[in-house]
């Protein structure tokens, strides 16, 4: 679809039951005298678009599904964000969205979480679901929202058109004032009338060279509420009653209850119950702190008969045992084993790679509230559809009566997407204690010890290249754990393994003409979780090291072989170019600064990265510099994505120098910060953020800031000692 031209949007025929195809139609509805208007499904660039002409449902109450826009009559539009804000800034975004297209005042501007309900604010790429995650909010957002922005408009200007008995074609909207010659209105003082018009089916959007806000640095909805205390996050919830439960889980995933001796725990000051649930025991009291005091007493005898018990080593072992065998080939070109055969100077690499938590600055919580027949939570929802059936059939409710308030996050990075985790565990323990809210507060070592981790990898690589320079053959076997083997998720496995073990490997963009990627599933007794880039965060590491092993080989600047490599892929090309560029990637460093490159695709967006290293005396190093050059199609908001990518390099640097998780007979060694140390403030490099212009779809920025770092940081170290780095974390000495 081509966003240079003025669009109109189609009505196309749809074939779905009737009661199902009602969240395809756009709708406006009178709400208190104000206007309240939904969007219609977009999926790619296909567009179901169509009208209902009935105003609301048959209860008169809220639009049956997707409402989107209010207009109040104090000339407040408020959007309902379907997608939880976790410090990525989607408040601003899709608010901006429909701005842009309602040519509203930034300032007039406000917006709130959507409830949980999958009919209306289903995830586009996702179908009948409804969640934030792979970097999708405003990818499958842009054009929903952008019609609902441009449908509000239109029946406004209609409104306008009727009331003053002028040609709505010589009606002006700027800026949330609308104009026709001398008089002028304001948006509220129309809602009511433009709620009783016809709804557009054919709404213009603007042709981007019209756009006023998206593509300009804006400010952020929430940057004010987020510096001045006001914004409410889970900890900030106070409820009349409320109690507080902390938790005592097994040392090891899979354990369970076998006897507890809760006495001491019931008889001390303030504690409410001690109750039991399936994955542990909770102490619930009057406050915090009487429940952390409390928790101490409690006496567990766990059976941990079912979990791991092989420590770190043992199981990188497991790993390259498996990747000594055959695994599943999930991508050919040529033949790489018969050109590998024959080669000279074939080069070998084996890659190791640790479990990661995520680590986020705010502990996992939530607040719970189970009566007999509805139950109410207040937390960061990540995942709405999957938390409203879980939690339904934990308490022994219907779905429908889950009602949930989604709150900030302080961060997720994956974590808070998790199925029959901490979000059950609250809702089990608040059904023992009905009419009560309890509010359930993970501590920092509860958050680490209980992670659902980042795979761990093992990665065994074979490659060589031609007498003149060119990439020959490519042979890969990833190993892993599969994240969604055994999840409700399991149904997205398409093929003989989980694709996420081998993601940014068998779509890499490289012209190897001789490639074979092998994959392998490996069952470790370990919960593992998609961590922010999934997949990419880990294999981008590997495939651009190995890239840089075969241009040492080549003889040839990596920036020039990869070019070489990336000739048929523009984008690519892109982003390598310009960050080479702005990098002064050709120009002598000073002595002990070495430069490395990486390039990568993720969650279709292009981004490429060098980092400048220093090396001290003692063989220390230090990250001083990170060019990144970033091609998300369209930028909606460019402070936005700078801030998404300056956030992707800090936590991919981070997990880079130092982070890992390891087990000593199945146990996890590390408990917080101390053991499990993030990036300091004066370790971040100063970063540099230059983003592609592009009239391409939006793509996600969340995500694929992170993956090239590590790489970028390994090929600086590699360009100054000459030894390939194949082992996360780098550590601080080269």
């Amino acid at each position: 679809m081509n966003f240079l031209k003025r669009q109109t949007i189609h009505t196309q025929q749809h074939n779905e039951p009737s009661a199902l195809s009602r969240r395809n139609f756009l709708q406006a509805v009178g709400l208190g005298g104000g206007l309240l208007i939904g969007s219609g499904f977009v999926a790619g660039s296909a567009q179901v678009f169509a009208a209902d002409t009935t105003s609301a449902d048959a209860s008169g109450d809220v639009p049956f599904f997707n409402a989107f826009v209010k207009i109040s009559p104090d000339n407040k539009v408020t959007i309902v964000v379907k997608h939880l804000d976790m410090g990525q800034g989607v408040s601003t975004g899709l608010t901006a969205l429909v701005a842009e297209e309602l040519d509203a005042s930034w300032e007039q501007m406000d917006w709130e979480f959507a409830p949980a309900d999958a009919s209306r604010y289903n995830n586009l790429f996702w179908g009948p679901a409804q969640g934030t995650g792979g970097s999708s909010s405003i990818a499958n957002s842009w054009m929903q929202l952008r019609q609902t922005g441009a449908a509000a408009r239109e029946m406004l200007v209609a409104a306008a058109a009727t009331e003053w008995k002028v040609p709505a074609n010589e009606i002006q909207v700027k800026n949330g004032v609308i104009s026709h010659g001398k008089r002028t209105s304001t948006f509220g003082a129309l809602a009511a009338k433009a709620a009783a018009l016809p709804v557009p089916q054919k709404p213009v959007v603007k042709d981007p060279k019209d756009f006023q806000l998206i593509g300009k640095t804006i400010p952020r909805k929430d940057s004010f509420e987020k510096t001045n205390g006001t914004a409410i996050y889970t900890q900030d919830i106070q409820l009349p009653g409320m109690l507080t439960a902390l938790v005592v889980y097994p040392p090891q995933l899979f354990g369970k209850v076998k006897k507890v001796d809760a006495a001491k725990a019931k008889a001390a000051p303030g504690v409410v119950a001690v109750v039991e649930f399936p994955r542990g025991v909770a102490v619930v009291a009057e406050s915090f702190w009487a429940a952390q005091k409390a928790r101490k007493l409690v006496q567990v005898e766990w059976d941990l008969s079912a979990c791991e018990t092989r420590s770190s080593d043992e199981l990188f072992k497991a790993c390259h045992d498996a990747a000594n065998k055959t695994g599943a080939v999930i991508k050919t070109a040529g033949d790489a084993t018969a050109t590998l055969a024959k080669a000279d100077g074939v080069i070998s690499a084996q890659y190791e790679l640790p479990y990661l938590a995520h680590a986020a600055i705010e502990p996992l919580n939530c607040v719970v509230k189970a009566e007999k027949n509805s139950c109410e939570l207040w937390y960061a929802c990540q995942m709405p559809t999957v938390d409203q059936q879980q939690v339904a059939a934990a308490t022994g409710v219907k779905p429908e009566q889950v009602n949930i308030h989604t709150l900030y996050a302080g961060g997720s990075f994956g974590r808070r997407a998790c199925p029959s985790d901490y979000v059950v565990d609250a809702a089990n323990i608040a059904k023992q204690i009905p009419g009560r809210a309890v509010k359930m507060v993970w501590t920092r070592e509860d958050e680490i010890l209980n992670g659902r981790y980042r795979p761990m990898a093992v990665h065994h690589l074979r490659g060589a290249v031609s007498a003149d320079g060119k990439a020959l053959a490519w042979q890969h076997h990833a190993v892993a754990q599969a994240i969604l083997r055994g999840t409700p998720f399991e149904a997205m496995i398409q093929g003989p393994v989980d694709s996420t073990v081998a993601e940014g490997i068998d779509d890499m963009h490289y012209a190897i003409p001789n490639l074979q990627v092998q994959a392998t599933e490996i069952p470790i007794k370990v919960s593992t979780l998609w961590w922010r880039s999934v997949g990419h965060s880990g294999n981008a590491f590997v495939v651009e090291t190995f890239i840089d092993q075969l241009a040492k080989a080549a003889k040839k600047d990596p920036v020039i072989f990869r070019r070489e490599l990336l000739a048929s892929e523009p984008r690519a090309l892109g982003v390598l170019n310009l960050a080479a560029q702005k990098s002064d990637w050709s120009k002598k460093l000073p002595e002990g600064v070495s430069r490395g490159i990486a390039v990568h695709k993720s969650f279709g967006t292009w981004v490429a990265q060098v980092a400048e290293v220093r090396v001290n005396s003692d063989n220390s190093f230090k990250v001083e510099r990170v060019v990144c050059a970033v091609d998300c199609g369209v930028a909606v908001n460019p402070d936005v994505i700078r801030a998404q990518m300056e956030g992707g390099i800090g936590m991919g640097l981070s997990a880079a120098l130092g982070e890992a998780i390891t087990l000593k007979n199945g146990v996890v060694e590390q408990t917080n910060y101390h053991s499990y140390p993030l990036l300091r403030i004066d370790a971040m490099p100063k970063v540099e953020v230059h983003i592609v212009p592009s009239a391409e779809m939006p793509s996600g920025v969340g995500e694929p800031g992170l993956p090239p770092v590590a790489g970028a940081v390994a090929n600086a170290l590699f360009a100054v000692t000459g030894t390939p780095r194949t082992r996360l974390p780098l550590g601080t000495k080269v």
